[in-house]
């Protein structure tokens, strides 16, 4: 784990083992640095794609360990999932009676820019939520 701040960034970074069950605590990790940093009102949203992209570790990596990475930048909040997969995530239409397979789409539906970095050692998936402040202003 190691928190930081450098040229106005904040920032948390934790490894973490993914397990469906642990849903919760990480979503509890990201709600308490978001209130830290003064940004209760993007709590939920953050939560809700910070499980979606841990989902996909649980799904499609060869591994359920990953690196969770929160920036608490000027503007926004930047969210990185980071595994050893370089299987690239997908949006598509949902098959809404299906149990699965909407992650990518209510991800790309929901924050306000998203992509993916292939590494040296897989991939990080991020996505970026503007600060209520800052949604009227061009990025």
């Amino acid at each position: 784990m190691a928190v930081m701040a450098e040229a106005g960034i904040k920032q948390y970074k934790q490894e973490l083992t993914v397990r469906p069950k642990a849903f919760a605590g990480f979503r509890r990790i990201v709600a308490a640095h978001l209130r830290l940093w003064g940004h209760e009102e993007i709590v939920a949203l953050a939560a809700l794609c910070t499980t979606e992209l841990l989902s996909n570790v649980s799904k499609h990596a060869d591994s359920p360990v990953c690196v969770l990475t929160l920036q608490s930048k000027a503007h926004a909040v930047r969210v990185t999932v980071s595994d050893d997969s370089c299987v690239l995530p997908v949006v598509k239409e949902p098959d809404w009676i299906s149990q699965s397979g909407r992650g990518m789409f209510i991800v790309s539906a929901m924050a306000d820019a998203w992509g993916v970095e292939l590494t040296a050692s897989g991939k990080d998936v991020w996505v970026e939520i503007r600060l209520p402040a800052s949604r009227g202003e061009v990025a």
